[in-house]
């Protein structure tokens, strides 16, 4: 004898959907606002390595472990802004290929 399927109930909610094909916010600020943060803190740090490096190279610098630590702390940035881009793609590319 089978038995009876019951009915399925109220539907699954997925919560708050983006309207209008904007962006879902996180806050006041949200993930957008994070990055840029993010992407102008990289760029700072590069300047000021840049900066003293060039005041090394002129001789108006004359502590170069200072120099060698801002170099290095900006390289650190760019590889893990690197890592975190190849990430994120990676990221993308699954979702992308996930069948609905």
């Amino acid at each position: 004898m089978p038995l009876p399927i019951a009915g399925i109930g109220t539907p699954f909610s997925v919560g708050k959907l983006v309207e209008n094909g904007g962006a879902a916010k996180s806050g006041p600020g949200g993930f957008g606002k994070a990055l840029a943060g993010a992407v102008d803190n990289l760029t700072q740090s590069q300047a000021a390595a840049d900066q003293q490096t060039q005041a090394l190279a002129t001789g108006q610098a004359t502590d170069m472990a200072s120099v060698v630590a801002s170099v290095e702390k900006a390289s650190l940035e760019v590889q893990l802004a690197t890592q975190i881009r190849t990430k994120a793609t990676e990221a993308f590319n699954q979702i992308m290929q996930m069948q609905v």
